[in-house]
């Protein structure tokens, strides 16, 4: 099993998988939150329409992970310590 990197912590995936459905598979079903009321967001619809799922690929932001296929050693940035 291949890992990436999520926060500064090893995650193994599955080939195939994007980056959103390994992190719902380790559990992680939110990883950043609202500007305003700082509600948690993660996978909402799966497909690439919202922006719910945003996240940081090896430096460049505002990626949705829904959409990006995991790669061996990927570094992944998320908004769980932001004020997004």
């Amino acid at each position: 099993m291949s890992e990436i990197i999520i926060d500064g912590e090893p995650l193994p995936f599955v080939e195939g998988q994007t980056v959103a459905a390994a992190l719902v598979a380790a559990g992680r079903v939110a990883w950043r939150t609202t500007r305003v009321r700082h509600r948690p967001r993660g996978v909402f619809c799966g497909i690439g329409v919202c922006f719910d799922c945003l996240v940081t690929i090896d430096g460049a932001g505002g990626l949705r992970a829904c959409l990006v296929q995991a790669r061996p050693g990927m570094t992944v940035t998320t908004g769980k310590d932001d004020d997004e």
